[in-house]
């Protein structure tokens, strides 16, 4: 439902040189595209094909007049040179990790072996790093090192055992998110959707508030078991909040490419400022309703354990949501239809071209200012949207509150049912269900159809439901493979999961440095971009194991 937009104008044809007029162009080969052909004499319409051009091909609309008298015209699209694969590049970094993969396991074999374990013990002699710290948005241990006090206390070795699966969910959510901001080599579905839909780039934030949830629920029961006062625990929730804020506002600014940073133009959402605010919410809020005996529930409905208790909790977010959803449908706009929470631009035939973003673009112009704004919107480069819009804006964040909640629960299911594997995963299972058929209800099954559909930037509730599922099936793998069967100890992506705020700001802050970054030869090359941005995601990563080796956690 875009308008048409101006590409080029054909000049007529030579008769006597019999030389037909051209005109040469560039297309977007993104999305299927439709072109029209209008005739420069009373603007009809002459013809119209849609086609789906590939990277790099060489095309030509071949148009003969067929008919002077009645302007009737053919047109013909021919292949003059077909389009590259521009998926080979992939294949191949595939194949190079799976060999690196394949030698790292014929090591660990060859370790197996008794003189060749004693000859590499003898010659390296490493040091176990199996006493892990806790992870900084959280630690998804079960005890916490907030408390000195050396009392003893009853609980046994297995359930103090850290569960390394959501380290490996953090880490690889974490991987995936730099991979995508260095430019998951420039293919589309790397990038983030320009309005509504899902590509990889849109998963891994929802994810990590995802986990960020579930290490909640684990690191706070622990740390009253192990004698904290809520107070003492409200302030280091408090602190954690404010630091992530100042990081995110201080740090990892976009508007820095603007010049000098000054309150003019200082961005105030961003990624560090939604996790901080959103693991404050509910932080306190699990710390309000949660117990230092999480004991079995002894009222009715025994199966609904880790959700009747918590009554209060869920009432809470059913508010936010409703709150959610009466500014998105029903707040009036100026100028736009209420309820509209299309793109604008040229977007819905350009009839509101500054409406990007409904209510929840409003209310950041009006709370924050323009200013104080993302100036560069995924909207505008599909949907040529003029306005600013901020993707981590005030409204969202309900609904990442609301992520982070279902996380929660992912918390809560896994202290409720302590080494019950099979309880464990089925209510993953349960779970993960549940939210895809709420999204399927919400969506319609389809992209732009649906009541509520899935969308990035406004973080729609439909967004979180489809996350969610997502998450949860993700992680009922990996707590399968790495906790449940210790089939995988979660490398590679247990060391930047254990780091992941250092690794996190680290690659912001030296995303245009080298090695992370040089001038290519053509910067044109899928092949260029995906080996640079490969490159530097593997340098984070060692980065983040040469930490894990030596002890060294940054945490908040």
């Amino acid at each position: 439902q875009c308008l048409y937009q101006f590409l080029a104008f054909v000049p007529p044809s030579n008769e006597s040189l019999r030389k037909p007029g051209t005109a040469s162009v560039m297309v977007d080969t993104q999305h299927p595209l439709t072109l029209l052909l209008n005739s420069s004499v009373g603007d009809k319409d002459l013809c119209k094909i849609q086609y789906h051009f590939g990277e790099f091909g060489n095309y030509s609309l071949v148009v003969k007049t067929l008919s002077t008298s009645t302007q009737t015209v053919s047109c013909d699209l021919i292949i003059n040179e077909g389009p590259i694969n521009s998926y080979l590049p992939i294949l191949f970094a595939f194949l190079v990790y799976m060999g690196i993969l394949a030698i790292l396991i014929a090591g660990r074999l060859l370790m197996k072996i008794d003189p060749v374990r004693n000859w590499v013990y003898k010659k390296l002699n490493p040091r176990a790093t199996d006493r892990m710290i806790n992870s900084e948005l959280g630690s998804p241990n079960t005890t916490d090192s907030i408390n000195c006090d050396p009392t003893p206390h009853p609980w046994s070795t297995a359930s103090r055992r850290r569960l390394h699966s959501l380290d490996t969910f953090r880490g690889l959510s974490l991987v995936i998110m730099v991979f995508v901001n260095y430019g998951g080599g420039k293919y589309w579905f790397f990038k983030h959707e320009s309005w509504n839909g899902l590509t990889v780039a849109d998963l891994v934030f929802p994810w990590f508030v995802f986990i960020m949830g579930t290490s909640i629920a684990l690191a706070l029961g622990s740390m009253l078991r192990w004698g904290s006062s809520k107070w003492k625990v409200l302030r280091k929730i408090l602190w954690r909040t404010f630091v992530l804020i100042l990081l995110g506002i201080i740090v990892v600014n976009p508007n820095y490419c603007l010049g000098p940073l000054s309150w003019d133009n200082l961005r105030i959402p961003g990624v560090l400022q939604r996790l901080g605010f959103t693991y404050l919410v509910v932080a306190a809020l699990e710390l309000l309703f949660t117990r230092a005996d999480s004991g079995t529930w002894e009222g009715r409905f025994p199966a609904l354990q880790d959700i009747l208790p918590y009554w209060p909790q869920w009432i809470f977010i059913l508010v936010l949501e409703a709150i959610w959803l009466c500014l998105t449908f029903l707040l009036p706009v100026p100028d736009c239809p209420r309820g509209y929470i299309g793109p604008g631009g040229i977007g819905d035939f350009g009839r509101y071209p500054n409406c990007t973003g409904g209510a929840a673009g409003y209310i950041d112009r009006l709370l924050l200012g323009e200013k104080h704004m993302y100036q560069h919107p995924s909207s505008g480069v599909t949907y040529q949207t003029t306005m600013p819009y901020d993707p981590e804006g005030i409204l969202g964040t309900i609904n990442s509150i609301v992520m982070a909640f279902l996380g929660l629960q992912a918390g809560k299911i896994t202290l409720l049912y302590k080494d019950q594997h099979k309880q464990i995963m089925s209510r993953f299972v349960i779970w993960g269900i549940v939210m895809g058929i709420i999204s399927a209800i919400l969506t319609k099954c389809s992209k732009e159809e649906g009541f509520i559909p899935i969308n990035k930037n406004l973080w729609s509730i439909s967004y979180v439901t489809t996350t969610s599922c997502f998450a949860y099936i993700l992680l009922l793998l990996i707590y399968y493979l790495v906790d449940v069967k210790n089939w995988w100890s979660g490398a590679p992506f247990l060391y930047p999961g254990m780091n992941s705020i250092l690794v996190y700001i680290g690659h912001q802050v030296f995303a245009n440095y080298f090695p992370f970054k040089w001038k290519m030869q053509d910067s044109q090359s899928h092949a260029e971009h995906l080996i640079q941005n490969l490159t530097a995601t593997t340098l984070w990563v060692v980065i983040s194991y040469i930490l894990y080796r030596r002890r060294i956690f940054w945490k908040i």
